[in-house]
């Protein structure tokens, strides 16, 4: 089991929870990073319009990384499938032209966007029903090395156990090594792998009670 983690205030005092202005900088950030997803394939717009969508649910848990200005962020959820199916309809007026739009400058997206419904149904696994979930992770290149990307894990692992969860799960690529070896690093262990948009993914969780880089520690102010 990994050690404990050493905290490092300075970086911790530029993590904060997401908030409505963030959201065009979350979007950006997500477009750059994760260019092959679905979701940035649909561009920047839809992204803006899902993101506000996602900070007012009650199932979505976020945090920025701000030094003066936001330049990355993690963000998770506690139930995903209630939560997107809730943002979706709640906000299907603005979402639909904004994925029509997307899928206008990139037709291929379109069987990937059927898809998507599938994701929590094919990702999840029986002995993980009720994890909390990790879903994106994303910082400007500079910051590489810099501790922060394990900061911010820990500031959402650690809220995730404040709120009650035992585990949370990770969804990569199966072949994204560098992924994987910092999922290792936390202690993950892999949980099996599925088909989705394609591609062979692994499914990764981390019992974050056993965790010794974890405590039960809220960080934002819905708890």
């Amino acid at each position: 089991m990994p050690s404990t983690f050493t905290i490092d205030p300075d970086v911790l005092s530029c993590i904060r929870p997401m908030q409505h202005r963030d959201c065009e900088p979350v979007a950006r950030l997500h477009e750059a990073a994760m260019g092959d997803s679905l979701w940035a394939r649909l561009g920047q717009r839809f992204l803006l319009e899902v993101y506000r969508g996602l900070i007012d649910s009650p199932y979505f848990l976020a945090f920025v990384y701000d030094d003066g200005q936001v330049r990355g962020f993690i963000a998770g959820t506690t139930d995903g499938s209630r939560m997107l199916s809730e943002v979706f309809r709640s906000r299907a007026l603005v979402l639909a032209p904004a994925a029509a739009s997307g899928v206008v400058k990139r037709p291929g997206v379109l069987p990937m966007l059927l898809e998507t419904a599938r994701y929590f149904r094919v990702s999840g696994e029986p002995e993980l029903e009720g994890a909390a979930e990790s879903l994106f992770c994303s910082f400007e290149p500079d910051l590489r090395g810099k501790r922060i990307s394990g900061h911010i894990n820990k500031v959402l692992f650690d809220d995730f156990l404040a709120r009650g969860f035992r585990r949370v799960k990770i969804t990569t690529e199966a072949d994204n090594a560098g992924a994987i070896r910092q999922l290792t690093s936390w202690g993950f262990e892999e949980r099996g792998r599925f088909r989705f948009y394609g591609k062979d993914m692994a499914r990764y969780a981390l019992d974050l009670e056993a965790s010794g880089r974890v405590e039960p520690v809220s960080r934002h102010p819905a708890v």
